[in-house]
This record gives C-alpha cells, sequence and structure tokens, in this order.
C-alpha cells in the first residue's frame, strides 16, 4: 500500500477578484469545495480506490449551482445546456468521457459508465443521452440547470453576440478532481458546462482525454480549467506525465513549466491540479484565482480561492 494518500480538487480558474467577492459568496464556494472535498477523501481514507473518490467529489461539485458544471451549467447559443465530462484510471489507463449532453444530472457517473461498460472511450450528443437512460443513470429536465445568474450572463452575451467563458470575460468554471488512493492508484475527473453562448456543438478540453484529464500511475493525475482551445493544442495533462516520465522532472516542476511558461507563450489562460504517484500536490494557475483545495492523509487542509 502507498504510504501517502491525497485529493485535490478545483471549481475553475480565472478573473475572480476581492473586490466582486461577497463575504456570503466567498463562504458558499468554500463550504462546496470542502464538502465535495470531504465527500472524496473519505473514500480513499477508508481504502477506497482513487476511481470511486474522484468520482464523488466531481459529483458532489456538479450538484452545487454557482460552478459551471450540471445543476449551474452556462447557457449554449439557443438557450440550451451542454455537457461535458471526462474520468481515468491511472492504474491501467482506461478512460470514459461524454461530450455535448443534456439533461444528465452526473455527467462524471456518465463517463465512468462509458468507460466501464460502453466499450468505447468517448460518446456525444443524444447518443450519450441514450445510453445514459440504458444505465439507468438520474436525468432531469430543463429546468434543473437553470440558474438566474446564467440566464442572465446568456442574455448579456447574446445581446453583445459574443461568446463568454462564464460570469465575467476570463473565468472557466470547470470543475475536477484528482487523487491518489492507499493502493498507488491514481485517478482524475474533470466535468463543465462550458462556454456561455457557445454555438455549433463547441467542445472544449474537458472530455479530451490527454488535454484537459489526465492519469497514469507512473506519473501523475492532472484536471484542467481554462481557455479551452488552448489546452487542447498544448495536450496540458499529458504533457506534464511526459516531462515527469521522459525527461525526470518533478510534478512541481512540470506544471510550472507547462502552466506558467509554454501555455503563457500562446496566451492560455487558466490552471490545473495534479497529484503524483508519491503523494505531492500541485495547484499552479496563471490567471487572477483558482477555485481550489486538497486533502490528504500528513493532516494537509486546505481551501483557496485567490493567490
Amino acid at each position: 500500500m502507498a504510504d501517502r494518500a491525497g485529493i485535490a480538487i478545483h471549481g475553475g480558474a480565472g478573473t475572480i477578484l476581492r473586490s466582486t467577492m461577497t463575504p456570503e459568496l466567498q463562504e458558499q464556494y468554500e463550504g462546496a469545495l470542502q464538502a465535495a472535498m470531504d465527500a472524496g477523501y473519505a473514500i480513499i481514507r477508508d481504502s477506497g480506490s482513487a476511481m470511486d473518490a474522484v468520482a464523488a467529489a466531481v459529483a458532489s461539485l456538479e450538484d452545487f449551482p454557482l460552478f459551471n458544471a450540471s445543476r449551474g451549467a452556462v447557457f449554449n447559443h439557443i438557450g440550451q445546456h451542454e455537457m461535458d465530462a471526462a474520468i481515468m484510471n491511472g492504474r491501467n489507463l482506461e478512460a470514459g468521457a461524454v461530450c455535448g449532453v443534456a439533461h444528465v444530472k452526473n455527467p462524471v457517473l456518465l463517463a465512468r459508465e462509458v468507460m466501464l461498460h460502453s466499450g468505447h472511450v468517448m460518446l456525444g450528443g443524444k447518443g450519450a443521452e441514450e445510453f445514459a437512460r440504458a444505465r439507468n443513470l438520474p436525468m432531469e429536465d430543463d429546468g434543473y440547470f437553470y440558474t438566474l445568474q446564467r440566464y442572465n450572463q446568456w442574455q448579456s452575451a447574446v445581446k453583445e453576440d459574443k461568446v463568454q467563458l462564464d460570469h465575467t470575460d476570463k473565468k472557466f468554471g470547470t470543475v475536477g478532481a484528482v487523487a491518489l488512493d492507499k493502493h498507488g492508484n491514481l485517478a482524475a475527473a474533470t466535468s463543465t458546462g462550458g462556454l456561455t453562448n457557445k454555438k455549433f456543438g463547441r467542445i472544449g478540453d474537458s472530455p479530451v482525454i490527454g488535454a484537459g484529464t489526465y492519469a497514469n500511475n507512473n506519473t501523475c493525475a492532472i484536471s484542467c480549467t481554462g481557455v479551452g482551445e488552448l489546452f487542447i493544442r498544448s495536450v496540458v495533462a499529458y504533457d506534464i506525465s511526459c516531462l515527469m516520465e521522459y525527461k525526470g522532472m518533478s510534478l512541481q516542476a512540470a506544471c510550472d513549466l507547462v502552466v506558467m511558461e509554454k501555455l503563457v507563450k500562446i496566451e492560455g489562460e487558466g490552471g490545473l491540479i495534479a497529484i503524483d504517484k508519491h503523494g505531492n500536490i500541485a495547484m499552479p494557475f496563471n490567471s487572477e484565482g483558482m477555485y481550489r483545495g486538497c486533502k490528504d492523509n500528513d493532516g494537509r487542509n486546505e481551501v483557496l480561492i485567490y493567490r
């Protein structure tokens, strides 16, 4: 069994300013992050799997309406919700992902079903929803995903005919979790509602294995949040794993190189959470802030928003 075990989570990165954050709102965000982290960590603490831990943590964040995933997902150009999610098992490199799905209460749980029971890695749109029903996953009507805040964002984006990255022009409201369990296994999961006012079935990095989500027991587990197009082009999650595997870099050094240098060069804004096979945790971001937290069996427990 591994000596160390831990979990890290994020609720998105971007322009998160103290000046626009009320104490009440900050308390809600921090409480939701802590609750999700606790849900995942409880599984690891009781010798459960990293896979189950990241699924539980991300599902908890999906259920919380302030984050852009499932219940608080943003509206697309035609006023609907299109959600993406992925999950990956570092033990055997199995992965599952869904993109452009509606009505699925917890897209991350659907991604896990795709991994375990479909024979495929990624399902999209109506087919993915059909599979969700076949697997008896909880479904919800459009009203479940509606929040007034997201509706107002969509209306303002439609008026200005622009795609928005969440509450402000630069806010990436993806959620994710990475974990190392007591058996030495790593896992990662990510879920998002994408971009406000997005058109043409746009898909970001979250469900793309190696871009927004990746896990490999030899190196690390990673979940990203940021400008999806740039994270796809940079293959961010896999790049960090490769720097560790082939160059022998530490988790922190690999993360810093990719997030603070390589992404910055192409104006890729955002951040990520990562945990390596030794239980080291990194949570770098090149934006104003990132909703994040981590907890391990050495007694570390922190929830952070700003630098």
